[in-house]
């Protein structure tokens, strides 16, 4: 560190995360802890550079990550949203021997410095937990994810394989569990198919991947099936709203702040200090419930 303010070298950092639709979107919250942590690091010539693309548009993901490349960074906090597009992106930047960590989701053995976040695979399984104890015996599950190019979206395929693998294990339930698909929920369309399938397989409980559960809690809501049980992910406004109203029964989130921060901390550590630093840094799995939300601080 001492070397670095002498040379007074300047670091830059750039991140590659989805774009939030709106300013209490998820995606805001990493934001704010890599921001916190650049502060903090400015002393060291630390500075940002931020690259965002659409949630649903991995062609504006391959477009930004050029530009990255172009830029050439000290090290890069990237969110790998699109596997196969991630997997374009990590190569070159292993080819110009650029640092990266991964943030939100994972590749194993991809090359990078670290991931941090949570573990996907473990929370899709405590969701399946959840609602095998919820919901009657002899009735359907029905996991829900509310995304484009579902193979191509590594954390939100890890946590229905996490969610089967409970069902798998746990010989003893009596419940069937399917999935539905669709990247727009709020069209006439989708919304009458998922309606169709929670009518024709008894579905009794609802697991969805990300954290649109609101949508779905929007769509109960208005045709009076409250009593359905519904878990989602992540604590953002829309989501508490319905958890406080009784159609969502638990979030479950995973400090994406924190996440943020100590993301820009490791590379950090790596790049100046020369430290080691471990490959995974998981963040904690919380329970939220309508009983807690008040308390529960992100960061």
């Amino acid at each position: 560190m001492a070397s670095t303010l002498a040379s007074k070298k300047n670091l830059t950092f750039a991140t590659l995360i989805p774009r939030p639709p709106s300013a209490d979107g998820y995606w805001n919250k990493p934001f704010i802890g890599i921001s916190r942590a650049i502060d903090e690091l400015s002393q060291y010539g630390a500075k940002l550079v931020s690259f965002n693309f659409a949630q649903e548009d991995p062609k504006e993901f391959n477009s930004e990550a050029k530009k990255i490349i172009e830029l050439k960074p000290e090290g890069v906090v990237l969110a790998p949203f699109f596997y196969k597009e991630s997997k374009l992106i990590v190569d070159e930047l292993k080819e110009k021997k650029i640092p990266f960590v991964f943030i939100d989701s994972n590749i194993e053995d991809a090359g990078q410095i670290g991931y941090i976040g949570q573990n996907s695979f473990q929370s899709g399984y405590l969701a399946g937990k959840l609602l095998d104890f919820l919901v009657p015996d002899n009735t359907s599950i029905l996991v829900v994810h509310l995304a484009k190019e579902m193979d191509n979206q590594n954390h939100l395929v890890l946590r229905e394989k996490g969610f089967y693998e409970w069902f798998r294990k746990n010989s003893t339930s009596t419940h069937q569990v399917h999935t539905f698909e669709t990247n727009n929920i709020s069209g006439a369309k989708s919304s009458e198919m998922l309606v169709k399938v929670i009518k024709e397989k008894n579905i009794a409980g609802i697991f969805v991947t990300n954290s649109k559960v609101f949508l779905v809690g929007k769509l109960l809501k208005k045709l009076g099936l409250t009593d359905m049980k519904l878990i989602g992910h992540d604590l953002v406004k829309e989501n508490v709203q319905y958890l406080k109203e009784d159609i969502v029964d638990f979030l479950i989130c995973q400090r994406p702040e924190e996440q943020g921060y100590n993301s820009i901390s490791k590379l950090f550590r790596h790049i100046v200090q020369k430290n080691p630093v471990e490959n995974e840094r998981y963040t904690s799995i919380d329970i939220i419930t309508k009983e807690n939300v008040d308390y529960y601080k992100e960061f």
